[in-house]
């Protein structure tokens, strides 16, 4: 991913340094293993040795590449020259242990899956941390009129807190898969050529998992099954369109035409460099197209997990690819999403405004039911309240200043309603006077 879409600690996680770190890492401890199992000869003195001494440089290694083309023995004989640097001539060498009994996937698939937890993580606060944010914004907004659209149109009364209140459910979901799909990459295989354990004791996977935060996986084929990275880049992608939902409601309700709500504008920000008055919702904008490259990501993982027999790597240079940009992307997502809705600028009064500008349409529900209710059939009711509706609708669409839905309804000797009915169907507070049931368990979600 581009630098202009990557936050710091995520992008660490995916440099190479780190990369080589875990590398490093799982090689020492493989030695440690060994030299516990007290089976392949290597001392504790040795194994002390190499960790005091391995070392690497990411320069060094793309230099040992250019020759080997091959990353994993590049990282072992550049760590090999700094474990052997201060051994007298005629020793044998230390690092001859390192990558005793392993394959190059052994290495590569187990670092991966501790990348992935390391990443997992950081999504994982960052749903959390804009879960409740959420949560929180959905209280001060719970008793805010605004009106509720179905295919864009106006359809019934809610309240402003109820948008964020769904946005914090939908975030609750995405932290529970987020977790699963963290708990199923976070294994390790350290079983040798196509699985058998053929040079290497299963003590050796056991130990090295334990210390890095993994399950061994109960039967490898050398490599780590792809499924297991494909769930974890469709809860990526599942949340990136979580995500996507969010910021393209920000987007409509910042239309000129709406403006109910739109995302911060700082001082000093300019909106278009034609037209000095704009304020385009361009964060909101960019996280929907940020989405797109996160679910077509998503793609890459499911084809990666049909491979040859117990292994190829036709999956290896696409997930370098594809499972950085998408986590790293996310992350970014996720850090223009907090600043979005913790700072979302609101005007309630515009909400109550639009509420009306449909002259009372959006009450025709409870309109046909107290009609239902004096006596008459739903076919002969509906007929009663679309008949005024539509002429309503025409004043609308033609910018005539008609009489309002009531005043039609008043008018209409077919439409037997009394003052009183009328006041109480056009009172927007009654249609929520349930909303509590919502917001009570809105209470109780936690993060």
């Amino acid at each position: 991913m581009i630098g202009r879409y990557t936050r710091p600690e995520m992008g660490k996680i995916w440099e190479m340094e780190n990369k080589f770190a875990i590398w490093k890492e799982i090689e020492v401890l493989a030695c440690e293993a060994q030299a516990e199992l007290g089976q392949s000869g290597i001392t504790k003195e040795e194994a002390q040795w190499i960790r005091d001494h391995a070392d690497f440089t990411v320069e060094r290694i793309d230099e040992i590449e250019k020759v080997t083309n091959h990353d994993v023995i590049a990282f072992t004989t550049c760590m090999a020259e700094y474990i052997d640097a201060d051994i007298p001539e005629g020793s044998e060498p230390p690092s001859r242990w390192v990558h005793y009994g392993m394959t190059s996937s052994d290495l590569g698939d187990t670092a991966l899956s501790y990348q992935i937890t390391q990443a997992c993580d950081i999504i994982i606060e960052d749903i959390k941390q804009l879960g409740e944010t959420c949560k929180r914004r959905a209280f001060e907004f719970k008793d805010v009129l605004c009106v509720g659209r179905t295919h864009g149109i106006h359809a019934e009364p809610m309240t402003f807190g109820m948008k964020f209140g769904s946005w914090a459910w939908a975030l609750k979901r995405a932290l529970t898969r987020m977790e699963e799909a963290r708990a199923v990459a976070a294994t390790g295989a350290i079983s040798g050529a196509v699985g058998t354990y053929s040079s290497i004791d299963p003590f050796v996977e056991q130990y090295v998992c334990e210390k890095l935060g993994l399950t061994p996986d109960p039967l490898s084929t050398q490599v780590l099954a792809r499924d297991r990275h494909a769930q974890v880049m469709a809860a990526l992608a599942v949340t990136a369109s979580t995500l996507e939902s969010i910021a393209m409601q920000v987007r409509l309700l910042q239309q000129s035409d709406v403006i109910e709500a739109e995302e911060p504008f700082t001082k000093g920000q300019k909106g278009s460099s034609a037209m000095p008055h704009k304020r385009n919702p361009i964060t909101a904008e960019r996280v929907c197209g940020l989405a797109r490259v996160v679910k077509a990501n998503a793609q890459v993982a499911f084809d990666d997990v049909a491979l040859w027999y117990e292994r190829d790597i036709s999956h290896s240079g696409a997930e370098r690819v594809a499972l950085a940009d998408s986590f790293i992307a996310l992350d970014y997502m996720f850090g223009k999403m907090q600043w979005m809705l913790d700072g979302l600028q609101t005007y309630p009064a515009k909400m109550e405004h639009n509420l009306w500008r449909t002259k009372g349409l959006i009450f025709s529900s409870k309109v046909l039911l107290a009609l239902v209710d004096t006596g008459i059939s739903r076919e002969d009711a509906y007929v009663i309240v679309q008949r005024n509706a539509m002429q309503v609708w025409e004043d609308i669409q033609n910018a005539i200043d008609g009489p309002s839905y009531r005043e039609r309804l008043e008018a209409d000797p077919d439409a037997n309603l009394s003052k009183e009915v009328l006041d109480k169907i056009f009172d927007p507070w009654d249609f929520l006077t349930r909303k509590d049931i919502v917001f009570d368990r809105l209470e109780s979600l936690e993060f």
